[in-house]
């Protein structure tokens, strides 16, 4: 099978599948650096590795018809920030991965809130590519638990481990899960929007538990404070139950790099953290009152 693929370096279980499989490769399409989020270090190396172009733009209906005269027959969606145009004139296949249970989860990024839900259970599926993002016929999932204290990054590697499974059984019989794939439940389906900076925001007033919550679903994404009202993101904090009489979300204590803030229900160290405007003091010089 002649494929192309859309990926940043999360999504990579998808292409080694691919090529592990025998599939052969026209071309690989990416997205600028952004972030956290997405990284494409892996996916540059592998296309220079491969001998494939690669390309950092948007798809446009040109390079789709490049691709038919290329002899492509899939194209292969996993992680792109650019809505796809209709690919049905020009190949065979069209195919989406998506770190969700479909038709629950749609949209760009539902772990965080799978995690702020507190999800028992999860899936990754894949999908045929539809003009509305997420909502093709689903041709086949992975599901598996989530834990009571599941993290961002814990899920994101159950994500790749389950990504690596759905593409093997993806390229073993492409053609009968394509034929067989079940339409979405639309009564069932949800869009989970990009998070706001309030639901990353630490509240600093409440409990532990719900400090937590936050610091988990957001993991190296890192949440928002305002400490002594400073804004503050905050990359590494952990904490403690304890009694006290210090004002819930007051500042305890700061020594060197680290903050003690007092909580509802115990402490929260803050040991590692930057603030919000751009060039500012980092959390690698003493925070500043």
């Amino acid at each position: 099978m002649r494929f192309a693929i859309t990926l940043t370096d999360r999504f990579k279980p998808v292409l080694d599948a691919c090529l592990a499989a025998g599939w052969e490769p026209v071309k690989l399409f990416s997205v600028p650096l952004e972030g956290q989020l997405h990284g494409n270090r892996q996916i540059v190396a592998d296309a220079a590795r491969l001998g494939l172009p690669l390309q950092l733009s948007p798809i446009q209906p040109r390079d789709l018809q490049q691709l038919a005269e290329d002899g492509c027959e899939a194209l292969l969606a996993a992680s792109y920030n650019w809505r796809i145009p209709d690919w049905r004139p020009h190949l065979r296949y069209g195919v989406n991965f998506h770190p969700s249970p479909l038709p629950v989860g749609r949209g760009p990024y539902p772990l965080p809130r799978a995690i702020l839900e507190g999800r028992t259970q999860w899936a990754t599926c894949c999908h045929a590519l539809d003009p509305d993002f997420d909502s093709g016929a689903v041709l086949a999932r992975e599901d598996y638990a989530l834990d009571v204290a599941e993290t961002l990054e814990t899920l994101e590697w159950k994500n790749r481990l389950a990504l690596g499974r759905l593409s093997r059984r993806l390229t073993a019989d492409l053609p009968r899960l394509w034929r067989d794939a079940v339409p979405q439940d639309e009564t069932q389906a949800s869009y989970w929007p990009r998070w706001s900076e309030a639901e990353r925001t630490l509240p600093l007033a409440g409990t532990l538990d719900e400090v937590s919550l936050r610091l988990r679903a957001f993991g190296e994404l890192n949440c928002l404070a305002r400490v002594n009202q400073v804004d503050i993101i905050v990359h590494r904090a952990q904490g403690w139950r304890e009694s006290h009489g210090f004002a819930p979300g007051s500042l305890v204590q700061a020594i060197d790099l680290e903050m003690l803030v007092a909580l509802r229900d115990g402490f929260l160290v803050i040991s590692e953290w930057s603030l919000q405007a751009p060039g500012a003091r980092d959390g690698r010089r003493p925070f500043q009152f």
